[in-house]
């Protein structure tokens, strides 16, 4: 990750971010030196540097002038994820006050909506492929409880969803991954699905390589043969279309996701294998 884009999570404005970095060069300064060497107009430089100081960002020190002192790096990062935390318990804490009011209102709205709905019609959903479908990916990783299986020619999207993936094996979910075997690869996604590999043997997770074409790719979580339960993220295989004009599909059908499974499984078994040997 980039100095750039640390400071794009921090949310900063282009100001803010410029008097930080100056702030971190000079050190400890009054506003209007700090507008002269970062070319902020000392009308706007007061109410960045206010800014920078409720983030926890910049301290204030009291004079005639006031003098403005950085934070140390690893303390400014620490404000930030501090930061956030807050923001997300308030924000959790302001939805569930609501959330009483909120189901009385619009869960029966919801169900006379949706009683003409047909099982087939609702089989599935769709999301862009990009960040809607890693976001969505993510989620069936968190909500998983026992098994965890994905699809995928190298798993290329494995650094956007590593967190979720790993909190579900901390809390006991099986994991395991399908990869297409490497000799169906063109050398530069054999090296980066090599990658990926060594990083999932870092975690124990359970991978194998397909000698066959995988006709879908995606993610499904609890499969059972009593058809209750279980979800599933999933995109054909469409070599000619690309990405940005792809969708991926959900559906929470527990008979289709038992499909998904046994599939799964026999491909597991019967037409797969555990090296990368080429043949």
């Amino acid at each position: 990750m980039s100095e750039t884009d640390v400071f794009d999570r921090l949310g900063l404005t282009e100001y803010e971010e410029t008097a930080l970095v100056e702030l971190l060069t000079l050190g400890r300064t009054t506003a209007p030196n700090l507008a002269e060497a970062a070319g902020i107009p000392k009308a706007r430089v007061y109410g960045v540097l206010d800014s920078l100081a409720d983030e926890g960002f910049v301290k204030v020190i009291p004079g005639r002038p006031k003098h403005y002192q950085p934070h140390d790096p690893a303390t400014i990062l620490d404000r930030a994820e501090e930061n956030r935390r807050q923001e997300m318990e308030s924000f959790v804490q302001d939805v569930e006050a609501e959330r009483e009011s909120f189901l009385a209102e619009f869960q029966p709205r919801f169900e006379a909506a949706g009683e003409d709905i047909t099982a087939t019609e609702e089989l599935f959903y769709v999301v862009d492929v990009g960040q809607p479908s890693e976001r969505e990916t993510r989620r069936i990783y968190r909500e998983a409880n026992e098994r965890v299986c994905i699809l995928s020619k190298g798993f290329e999207y494995f650094e956007t969803v590593e967190p979720a993936l790993t909190d579900a094996l901390d809390r006991g979910v099986d994991v395991r991954v399908l990869l297409l075997h490497p000799d169906e690869l063109d050398p530069d996604e054999r090296d980066r699905q090599s990658a990926v590999a060594e990083r999932l043997a870092e975690y124990d997770v359970s991978v194998r390589y397909s000698t066959e074409q995988l006709p879908w790719r995606g993610t499904f979580a609890d499969p059972t043969f009593s058809y209750e339960g279980g979800e599933a993220i999933l995109l054909v295989q469409e070599d000619d279309v690309p990405n940005h004009l792809r969708q991926a599909a959900i559906t929470e059908n527990g008979a289709f996701v038992a499909g998904l499974g046994r599939f799964f499984d026999l491909t597991w078994e019967y037409e797969s294998t555990d090296t990368t040997e080429t043949s």
